[in-house]
């Protein structure tokens, strides 16, 4: 059952003080997306699905989903759903929720016997058949003026995910001092550990395109309070666009969560995390790759041969000249300086140029694959430079086209093994 609405202004746009944050780190071109709003219609389906997860939450939960109800039918111009998830509720919340969804339209009710909010969201959005999904804590502790805002650049594409943040320009916040400790401190964390770059993790406010989601979900592993940051990081992770609404907040003072609890299931969360980006077993790159495929085939032989030579003239020139400029401190010292400065910008400078990577995933072991072959050129020149004193002292003209000569033979070395292994097309898929 999905409500339509009777009221609302059709041109949903975002607020003046919403800020738009590509959170880009998997770089690549993105496909247009389609307007949720038309994928919806053609499948007969609402186009935002609000999913409330609740445990033992008898006391407000009529209230919450009734001023949630009416506010979506008055401010909001889609069809939509809210979805009451009870999470393994002792008391008197599914009888309650069973009595809502029969009295207001679009309203229905997902029993599961497990807690978690993790996992109640898992769990609906991976069988909603709505394009837009979204989740607000059942105390509507952040004001619903900011949930157009939040969904507004989802329905249209522009973005794929969407977070309320308390910490935000334009924000206004109403807690106590320990709570906003704690929240600066994780955060802070996040930036420092995972290199987050948004701005808050645990904001109960969220939305994500259900085509995001599709690819997110079945690596999101947590089915508790870290759910939310862990499906955040491999957001950005993947080159997702985040999108971030600063709004007005009012701490629940009854809320039952235990901070210390979650406090430790975090830092596991976060551990767990570095371990997966550490040895590869999260597939990052993958997943951006499915969601944003590339909007041109990749460059044929031609193109990347002349690329390579292009990078490779203008790292000989920057080789020589820095070779040149070292060389008082002796002919293998400046060698190996000058080719090891120039390996490290030949290598980046072909991994965005000439086999079109893009992006800081895998940019660590690019450069150590870069390196190795680096020494390889390195053995080469350096093995030249050996053999051509070996017979004497020479003149600085015979050194330097011994020195080019070696430089272009360590190119079409370079160029193969990093077609052939840095950069190959079938381990940046995996």
């Amino acid at each position: 059952m999905t409500h339509s609405p009777s009221t609302g202004n059709a041109n949903v746009q975002p607020t003046a003080d919403t800020e738009y944050q590509d959170m880009t780190t998997i770089d690549l071109p993105r496909a247009k997306a389609r307007n949720a709003a038309l994928v919806a219609a053609e499948r007969g389906v609402p186009v935002l699905d609000v999913v409330v997860p609740v445990y033992n939450e008898q006391e407000q939960l009529a209230d919450s989903i009734r001023r949630l109800h009416r506010h979506l039918c008055t401010e909001f111009p889609f069809d939509f759903r809210i979805t009451i998830a009870d999470n393994a509720s002792e008391d008197a919340t599914l009888a309650i929720a069973e009595r809502l969804a029969g009295e207001l339209d679009g309203v229905r009710v997902r029993r599961l016997e497990l807690k978690g909010r993790g996992r109640a969201l898992h769990e609906v959005w991976s069988t909603s058949d709505a394009p837009v999904l979204a989740y607000m804590d059942v105390d509507l502790s952040t004001d619903l003026a900011a949930l157009a805002p939040l969904v507004a650049p989802l329905i249209s594409g522009h973005s794929d995910l969407a977070i309320g943040t308390r910490l935000g320009r334009g924000s206004q916040v109403v807690r106590g001092p320990k709570r906003e400790f704690i929240s600066r401190c994780y955060n802070l964390i996040l930036r420092s550990t995972l290199a987050a770059r948004f701005s808050d993790a645990q904001c109960g406010f969220k939305a994500i395109r259900a085509d995001a989601a599709a690819q997110l979900l079945p690596h999101v592993h947590d089915t508790g309070w870290f759910f939310d940051t862990e499906l955040l990081v491999l957001a950005q992770r993947s080159g997702m666009r985040i999108h971030e609404v600063p709004v007005d907040w009012v701490d629940d003072p009854d809320s039952r969560v235990d901070i210390v609890a979650t406090a430790v299931a975090d830092l596991k969360g976060i551990a767990r995390l570095l371990g997966g980006f550490a040895r590869g077993s999260i597939p990052v790159g993958a997943i951006g790759a499915q969601l944003t495929p590339a909007a041109e085939p990749p460059p044929s032989l031609l193109r990347q041969v002349v690329r390579f030579a292009t990078v490779g003239v203008l790292s000989t020139l920057a080789y020589l000249v820095l070779f040149l400029a070292l060389r008082p401190l002796g002919a293998q010292g400046a060698n190996l300086v000058a080719l090891l400065v120039t390996a490290v910008a030949n290598t980046a400078a072909n991994r965005r140029f000439t086999f079109g990577v893009r992006g800081r995933a895998r940019v660590v072991r690019h450069q150590f694959e870069g390196l190795v072959v680096f020494g390889i050129g390195l053995a080469l020149t350096s093995g030249s430079l050996a053999v051509l004193h070996y017979f004497g002292e020479p003149a600085r003209a015979v050194e330097l086209a011994v020195l080019v000569a070696a430089n272009l033979l360590a190119t079409v070395v370079r160029f193969v093994l990093l077609r052939g292994w840095v950069f190959r097309s079938r381990r940046s898929a995996s």
